[in-house]
């Protein structure tokens, strides 16, 4: 009777947690539907991220090859520059050459060499006569002067330069002072 009596109250546990045919197919298309997911996802991850480093490799070959080309097309535009001044060089040798010819040829190439500048963003940075500013201009010497107002430029003894709102080089002046 002992075992007639177990069985009894054993049954109504299973049954319980007991699953129906039905439960578990609907529990195991779940799982399969969850784990095609994942699949899936992991699937995307993993070509996002192949994706991401042909990106990060494609910017490193870009930026390498910026290094060594960025400046091709200025360089080209320097080299009819370079043309002009060989050409000079050349015919200043010649027995026909005269110191007005040789005078005519350089005041050309400066004006391809400020061509260039413009069309480069390079500005040039001549303060003869403005105020004396430190971020632009480097102050060789104070005179005194009672002809221009102190702390004003008197003259320019190299201009400098601007590339864009960048300075490349100051301009080096002579400062007045109060008498």
């Amino acid at each position: 009777m002992t075992e007639s009596s177990a069985t009894p109250s054993a049954a109504p546990e299973a049954s319980s947690t007991s699953v129906s045919i039905e439960e578990y197919e609907a529990l195991n298309a779940r799982l399969t539907e969850a784990e095609a997911a994942a699949s899936t996802a992991r699937d995307a991850q993993l070509r996002a991220m192949a994706e991401l480093d042909n990106v990060r490799k494609r910017a490193e070959r870009e930026i390498d090859s910026a290094r060594k080309f960025g400046t091709e097309r200025v360089l080209g535009d320097l080299l009819a520059i370079n043309d002009s001044l060989e050409l000079g060089i050349k015919a200043a040798g010649s027995p026909e050459a005269t110191a007005a010819s040789i005078g005519e040829g350089m005041t050309l190439t400066h004006g391809q060499l400020l061509k260039f500048f413009e069309k480069h963003g390079i500005s040039i940075v001549d303060p003869a006569g403005q105020p004396f500013n430190p971020d632009l201009h480097e102050a060789v010497s104070a005179v005194p002067s009672a002809d221009v107002a102190p702390n004003h430029v008197i003259s320019v003894l190299q201009k400098g330069y601007r590339l864009h709102e960048r300075l490349l080089r100051p301009a080096m002046v002579i400062v007045a002072k109060a008498p």
